[in-house]
């Protein structure tokens, strides 16, 4: 049985991928971009079987590496240069000093977190470092698993914050369950973590909980912060 000719083969230069991505990658559509970050021959059929499966970026963003390496063609290596692909466009997010975010309200925080997080099969908690503007310098995950205030060392969350100098963090973590609604546990840990802000003059703006499309903010709700 013969396979059919690659997709990419049969294309003018011009209208190739990589062609594209070098002219203006902003005007490629997403089947482009994620070919040309793909690469190979079969870079186009790889890149539509992608977008069959996992729908959209979001899609793509929660997927594992094991689920990426089931596309035919694309393979362990292709996984992961496809992982760094989109963790290197997360971090564009919060790394350009011109442009980094600047905090103004929780749903600032919830734009940038919600479309990774939302999705995650176990509960992530993550951090994000703060400049006396409160523009976001960049986020880290410290603990994954169920949380509660005997597992949450206070001092791993604001380990980095103090090495930085930051002025200020957010803390957030998300339902696997996709409820917002925060848990007992989820108040007691925040207490914890604005009381040691306090003593380590590093403020504790908010913490979020993240569930199917839809936060809560609990300084928002009063819980936690006094």
């Amino acid at each position: 049985m013969k396979y059919p000719a690659p997709i990419v083969r049969a294309l003018p230069l011009r209208e190739r991928p990589l062609y594209r991505v070098q002219r203006d990658a902003s005007a490629c559509n997403l089947v482009e971009l994620l070919a040309a970050v793909v690469g190979g021959p079969r870079q186009i059929e790889i890149a539509h079987d992608l977008l069959g499966r996992l729908k959209d970026l979001d899609g793509l963003a929660q997927a594992s590496m094991e689920e990426l390496a089931l596309t035919c063609g694309l393979g362990p290596v292709g996984a992961a240069r496809l992982k760094a692909a989109l963790e290197l466009g997360r971090r564009a997010l919060i790394a350009a000093p011109e442009d980094r975010l600047v905090v103004r309200s929780p749903a600032d925080v919830a734009q940038v977190l919600m479309a990774e997080m939302s999705h995650l099969e176990q509960e992530h908690f993550r951090v994000l470092f703060l400049d006396t503007r409160n523009r976001v310098l960049d986020a880290e995950t410290v603990y994954v698993g169920s949380l509660n205030a005997s597992h949450i060392r206070v001092g791993e969350v604001y380990r980095e914050a103090v090495r930085r100098n930051c002025a200020a963090i957010i803390c957030a973590h998300n339902h696997p369950s996709g409820a917002a609604d925060p848990s007992p546990e989820d108040v007691a840990v925040t207490r914890q973590i604005v009381e040691a802000g306090k003593l380590l003059d590093v403020e504790c703006l908010d913490h979020l909980v993240i569930g199917r499309q839809r936060f809560v903010s609990l300084r928002e709700r009063g819980l936690g912060f006094s």
